[in-house]
């Protein structure tokens, strides 16, 4: 949905359920789970430090890289505030550059500039970065193609950026990336290389070919004409701060993921009817195997008047 869909979404949602009103404010539990996150991950990076390789890839997969991915999305949630509220907003950005530290990747900073563009201009040509480049929707075409680019998806992600709408580099950007380097080194010198091959590799492997990854595609590939955003309801949402709920959070970005379930009970006429999806496995094995579909199945617009970006 597009900006003026969202307002003219918003003010219509909240004149007919004004209780949606009282959902807009931040989610107090949010700082707490994602200390508590950060603290898991730094006790496993203690615990991986002597593991025998085989075993270090294992654990990467099955557990590091669900944590890190579900760190990804808590810092999402933050992007829109949810920790600390509007009025501190700064503090948000810090906090985010606290939970960015498992994921070994500098990236909380740019994602916010980035993603409210997203929200702004969904679909936008040469704005939303989250459409993928016309390289990748003619290269990545056939059934072992799609697979490579779902496991590349982290480098496309992170590259997509600088050559669809590079942007000057910010002083939060800078503080991010000294931040997280500096963990990083400290802890390559404290515990070894292994914690660090966990923890990188875990981030990577974890936005590839992964369960959870399979919201990258599920929530705004067209795998029916005509509809651009889709909704998940079913249980990796508990890992994912909600991001399933899709089409709510497009509609109410301010709102934290844990009370979006809430916005779909008020209005549910509203959301009921869309098309969803039970299983984000499935969207990833269908979105191979589906000759129909590719980076290309996405709508993308031509803006028209004055683009106002982060």
């Amino acid at each position: 949905m597009g900006k003026n869909n969202c307002f003219i979404s918003c003010f219509l949602f909240t004149a007919k359920y004004p209780e949606i009103k009282s959902l807009m404010v931040p989610d107090t539990r949010l700082k707490w789970i994602v200390c508590m996150m950060v603290v898991v991950q730094f006790l496993a990076f203690y615990l991986v430090k002597d593991l025998e390789w085989k075993w270090l890839l294992f654990w990467t997969y099955v557990f590091g890289s669900c944590i890190n991915h579900s760190m990804t999305l808590a810092i999402h949630e933050i992007s829109h505030n949810t920790a600390f509220g509007n009025n501190k907003a700064l503090w948000n950005r810090w906090f985010a550059i606290f939970a960015n530290l498992p994921i070994g990747l500098p990236y909380s900073a740019s994602f916010k500039r980035y993603h409210l563009d997203h929200h702004r201009y969904l679909g936008g040509d040469g704005i939303d970065v989250d459409i993928p480049t016309d390289f990748e929707g003619w290269f990545f075409c056939t059934r072992m193609r799609k697979f490579f680019w779902i496991v590349l998806q982290p480098l496309f992600y992170a590259i997509r950026p600088l050559y669809i709408n590079p942007k000057p580099i910010s002083q939060l950007e800078v503080i991010n990336l000294v931040v997280q380097f500096s963990f990083n080194i400290a802890l390559y010198y404290l515990w070894g290389i292994k914690p660090v091959v966990y923890m990188l590799a875990g981030s990577m492997l974890g936005m590839g070919m992964h369960p959870i990854s399979g919201h990258f595609i599920a929530e705004h590939y067209m795998f029916l004409k005509g509809h651009e955003t889709y909704s998940y309801y079913g249980s990796l949402n508990l890992l994912t701060f909600n991001v399933g709920y899709h089409n709510e959070h497009h509609d109410f970005p301010s709102i934290p993921g844990r009370r979006l379930p809430e916005v779909k009970k008020i209005a549910s006429e509203y959301y009921e009817h869309l098309p969803q999806y039970t299983s984000w496995v499935k969207v990833l094995y269908d979105f191979i195997m589906d000759d129909t579909l590719s980076p290309y199945s996405r709508i993308k617009r031509k803006l028209k008047g004055e683009v106002k970006q982060e």
